[in-house]
C-alpha cells in the first residue's frame, strides 16, 4: 500500500469542504486532478473513502477512520517541517491567522505592512472569523493562530495575553450627561444600547459590563461592524461601547463623545492562541513583538492593579 502525503491532503480537504470544486480549489489544483488521486489512492487501500452517490459527498464508515489517520499523519509530516524551519536563523514559513472583527480593522493597519517588510520570507494569510469560528479553524487546522479576546480558560490552546484595551462609552450628545463625569455599567442601562448581534464576544462583554444583562433599551442591529454601531449613535442617539484602538483616529467631534468608566475600568484582554502543540515558534515570537512594538505608548504600560478584565465565556 501507497499513500503519498499529498493525496491523504486531497482526501482531508474533501473532506473539509464537501465538494470536489471547492476542495480542489483550496489544493490549488484542477478538480480533474483531485478526483483522479482520490481515485488513485482509494484503488491502492482496495476501499472506498468517500461515498459519491450522496450529495454533498460524505465519507463512507470506513473512510471516516482512514480520514482521522489522515489527518494525523498529515499533522506530524508538518511538525517535522516546522521543526527544521524552527531551527532556522531565518523567520519564514506560512502563516495563516484568524482575527475577530472587533479587532481586525484596528489592529492589523498598525502592524501588518512593517511586519510584512521585516519578514519577506513569511507567507501570511489573514481572514476575519468570529471567536469561535476561530477556535474551530485552530482545531481543524485550517488556520495556525487566532487574534482573539481571552482569556479562554481552555487547556487545548496555548494563550498569550499581547495587550490590554479599555472600554469606552460612545454616546449622543443628549445621552450620558454630564460627558465629563465618568460612567458606571448601571449606566448603560438607562439609556438606548446598540449591540453587535450575537455570536460576538465583544457584544457579551458590554452585556457583563452591565449590571443587568436583561433590562429592555437594548437595540440590536445586525452587524458585526463597529463602525455601523458608532453611526447609528450619531444619526439615532443612544449609547453603544468602543474598544480603546477603535478611538484613536475619531475626529476632534467625535472624541468629545467618548465616556470614560468608574474606576476599576473594564479592559478587555486580546492574545494570541494556538494549538498547544504548535511549533512556529520564532514566527509567534515575532508576531508578537512586531504587534506589541506598534501599539500606542499608553497601552504599554498598563498597571497591573487598574486593570479589570470583562469575560466573555
Amino acid at each position: 500500500m501507497k499513500a503519498t502525503i499529498s493525496q491523504l491532503e486531497y482526501i482531508i480537504a474533501l473532506d473539509t469542504y464537501r465538494h470536489f470544486g471547492k476542495a480542489a480549489g483550496n489544493c490549488f489544483i484542477t478538480q480533474p486532478t483531485l478526483s483522479m488521486q482520490i481515485n488513485k489512492l482509494e484503488d491502492n487501500l482496495g476501499v472506498k473513502i468517500f461515498d459519491r452517490s450522496r450529495q454533498p459527498v460524505v465519507p463512507t464508515e470506513l473512510g471516516s477512520l482512514i480520514l482521522e489517520q489522515a489527518r494525523r499523519v498529515v499533522n506530524e509530516a508538518k511538525k517535522m517541517e516546522e521543526i527544521i524551519e524552527d531551527q532556522k536563523k531565518e523567520v519564514s514559513g506560512a502563516l495563516k491567522i484568524g482575527v475577530i472583527p472587533t479587532i481586525a480593522p484596528y489592529l492589523l493597519p498598525l502592524f501588518a505592512k512593517s511586519f510584512m517588510n521585516k519578514y519577506p520570507s513569511i507567507n501570511i494569510q489573514v481572514q476575519e472569523l468570529l471567536t469561535e469560528d476561530t477556535l474551530a479553524a485552530i482545531k481543524s487546522e485550517a488556520i495556525d493562530v487566532g487574534i482573539v479576546v481571552g482569556p479562554l480558560n481552555d487547556s487545548s490552546f496555548r494563550e498569550i495575553p499581547i495587550y490590554y484595551e479599555k472600554f469606552l462609552g460612545y454616546a449622543h450628545n443628549t445621552n450620558l450627561e454630564p460627558p465629563e463625569e465618568p460612567i458606571s455599567g448601571k449606566d448603560l442601562e438607562n439609556n438606548e444600547l446598540w449591540l453587535l448581534n450575537e455570536g460576538h464576544c465583544f457584544r457579551e462583554q458590554v452585556l457583563n459590563i452591565c449590571q443587568n444583562r436583561n433590562f429592555d433599551n437594548i437595540l440590536n442591529y445586525q452587524s458585526g461592524s463597529l463602525e455601523a454601531l458608532k453611526r447609528m449613535v450619531d444619526k439615532q442617539g443612544g449609547v453603544t461601547l468602543l474598544p480603546e484602538l477603535a478611538t484613536l483616529d475619531l475626529s476632534p467631534n467625535d472624541s468629545k463623545k467618548l465616556r470614560t468608566f468608574k474606576k476599576p475600568t473594564p479592559f478587555r484582554e486580546v492574545s494570541l492562541v494556538m494549538k498547544r502543540d504548535f511549533l512556529k515558534r520564532r514566527i509567534i515570537e515575532a508576531l508578537q513583538k512586531e504587534i506589541v512594538d506598534h501599539l500606542p505608548d499608553i497601552m504599554k504600560q498598563r498597571e497591573e492593579n487598574e486593570i479589570q478584565v470583562i469575560n466573555w465565556r
